[in-house]
């Protein structure tokens, strides 16, 4: 179905590439990873990545960037026999790739244990060459490694599958051998075209407050509890509801923080997570508290906001999901040229002199 589809759009787009033939001798690969054109996979720390490949790539897609912590995807053709091929080269089937997603996420908040769980409840682990009713080699289903120390969790995962099932699964664990970034008509499909054919059920993503990695229990600046919606209803002020859980912004020159100096720590209002220091605000003339860094980098999450007309990057708290505000690009150049501009109402502030009654006198060591 999803074939017949995408042959009649990509006629209509013209998205065929020439220089591309199967037969091009320059596009066959050799040993080692190699990267398509146009084709980013590099992540910022302490983010990571992982290749997945379930199936038609658009269901995939929309399900991986509705997961917390993943903050990067993209459709592309994976462990091939050459680099940028194109959509109806790769649904022949002799080209040897797999429809796949590129995924990168902060371990900080899922790491790749419980990314896999949830990539599993996509699939039919027990189906050989197909999933949902597409069927070829294209189709097949597989976890593509960038980072050898990863393969020990991807076999535990396996084996667990293949624990519950009572058999072997279809499923291929390999490192992987090449990428390339599908045509940009594939990327975000679902959100393009809401109605478009999907094979996998959204019904399995996490609900809220779920525990999504095991490596928050080391981590102090973790060490705060997610409260649920209801509660936070109750606590909240109408402006730190609307802020944090419906994603507003409260008007410029009007919150608490902007002209304030005083020396100490801003924290989540939901969860009471470390977020900000004093020492690295600065008056940035905009009309809202700005900060040149978060104090620690695992308590935020970027997302690509589109709202509004903009393109943004949003910021979110790592631990509470709670909407802060955004990050922009013209900040002190001196200082990482970042300006993070946060809401007010998002924040609590903590003295210096009461970080220690207040359980934050670990981070006091950072304030000398």
């Amino acid at each position: 179905m999803k074939r017949i589809l995408m042959l009649f759009l990509a006629l209509l787009v013209g998205c065929t590439k020439g220089g591309n033939s199967m037969n091009t001798e320059n596009n066959v690969l050799n040993t080692g990873l190699q990267i398509g054109k146009n084709t980013d996979i590099s992540t910022a720390d302490p983010h990571n990545s992982i290749v997945l490949a379930g199936g038609c790539f658009w269901g995939t897609d929309e399900y991986m960037q509705r997961l917390p912590g993943v903050v990067r995807t993209f459709s592309a053709y994976a462990n091939g026999e050459f680099l940028d091929p194109s959509y109806e080269e790769v649904c022949s089937g002799r080209t040897g790739h797999a429809e796949a997603v590129f995924v990168e996420y902060d371990p900080n908040v899922i790491d790749l244990e419980h990314l896999l769980e949830q990539f599993f409840l996509t699939i039919n682990p027990l189906q050989k060459n197909r999933q949902g009713n597409d069927r070829g080699s294209q189709y097949r289903s597989g976890i593509y490694y960038l980072d050898e120390t990863d393969l020990p969790i991807i076999e535990k995962a396996v084996q667990k599958v293949e624990s519950e099932y009572g058999k072997k699964i279809e499923t291929e664990v390999k490192p992987l051998a090449n990428l390339s970034i599908a045509e940009e008509y594939h990327q975000d499909y679902l959100q393009k075209n809401p109605n478009g054919y999907c094979h996998v059920s959204f019904d399995t993503l996490p609900k809220e407050g779920d525990v999504l990695t095991n490596k928050k229990d080391n981590n102090p600046f973790f060490d705060y509890e997610k409260k649920d919606k209801e509660t936070l209803k109750k606590e909240l002020t109408p402006d730190q509801w609307k802020v944090t859980q419906e994603s507003g912004t409260e008007r410029p020159f009007t919150g608490e923080y902007d002209k304030f100096s005083d020396e100490g720590i801003y924290v989540d209002i939901t969860t009471g997570q470390p977020l900000f220091s004093s020492d690295d605000k600065f008056d940035a003339g905009c009309g809202w508290p700005s900060f040149t860094k978060p104090i620690d980098d695992s308590v935020i999450e970027d997302k690509e906001d589109n709202s509004h007309g903009m393109i943004r990057t949003e910021v979110r708290s790592a631990l509470g999901d709670a909407h802060l505000g955004h990050v922009f690009p013209d900040g002190p150049k001196d200082k990482g040229g970042l300006r993070y501009c946060i809401n007010s109402a998002s924040l609590r502030f903590i003295p210096k002199d009461k970080m220690e009654e207040e359980g934050y006198g670990y981070l006091l060591e950072r304030k000398e």
